[in-house]
């Protein structure tokens, strides 16, 4: 499962970068190393928070080890990812927090119950958390799609292009809509996620859960990027 930066595309109106026909080519520079710094980061985030958990818990298996210790297995391999976000940031983030706390808290259940169905819905509890949170700055003002979109505004726009775009939440109702109506979206498809995973670990085989929850997350997160690229090309809202 992937945290809440993984998959959060871009939320821009349709406008060229600011300046004149001779702006200078190391603007254009710093975008393109913005934006290949948040493909390096995404690509981070599916290695750490897919496919190692993923190949650890099937190789492990493959190797003999219970379900119950490959599953921790695949948990811990997070702590030096979340680790290390700590010290790349120099602050403790609530979310890395929170993600730590889950680790911990289903280690510790499971071995209570003995149960390694209580680990596999360990990752709704995160996803059902994000998914109240995004509903939750629906109430705020600046919605979810509004903050988690300023780092790729800035990378495309740089930061005069940010105060123009930022400008609009206040001076246009339509794309004030448009943003939360993105991020009610947003917000349900990860309370979705949430609900369909605690199904799925009691309804299938447990060495079938680990393959078949990241599919459904790929698939729910696949479908919601291209329809929100799809409804904010149709609304003039991307960059």
């Amino acid at each position: 499962m992937t945290t809440a930066d993984t998959g959060v595309s871009t939320m821009a109106t349709h406008q060229t970068a600011p300046g004149t026909d001779t702006a200078p080519a190391a603007a254009a520079t710093t975008a393109g190393n913005r934006t290949a710094a948040l493909r390096r980061r995404l690509a981070a985030q599916l290695l750490f928070e897919l496919v190692l958990p993923l190949g650890s818990y099937y190789g492990l298996r493959a190797a003999g080890a219970g379900q119950w210790l490959s599953m921790v297995a695949g948990g811990l391999l997070l702590l030096p990812w979340i680790g290390y976000g700590i010290v790349r940031r120099r602050r403790v983030e609530a979310m890395a927090v929170f993600s730590l706390s889950l680790v911990v808290v289903g280690t510790l259940l499971s071995l209570v119950s003995g149960s390694p169905r209580v680990l596999m819905i360990r990752d709704s509890w995160l996803t059902a958390a994000i998914g109240l949170w995004v509903l939750g700055t629906l109430l705020t003002r600046r919605p979810f799609i509004m903050t988690a979109s300023r780092g790729i505004v800035i990378a495309k726009v740089g930061e005069a292009g940010l105060v123009e775009w930022e400008a609009r939440w206040d001076a246009e109702p339509t794309f004030r809509h448009h943003l939360r109506l993105v991020t009610a979206v947003w917000g349900a498809v990860f309370l979705l996620d949430a609900v369909l995973r605690v199904v799925l670990a009691y309804m299938i085989p447990v060495d079938a859960f680990p393959l078949t929850s990241t599919v459904l997350w790929l698939a729910l997160l696949g479908g919601l990027l291209t329809w929100h690229n799809w409804y904010l090309t149709r609304h003039g809202m991307k960059l």
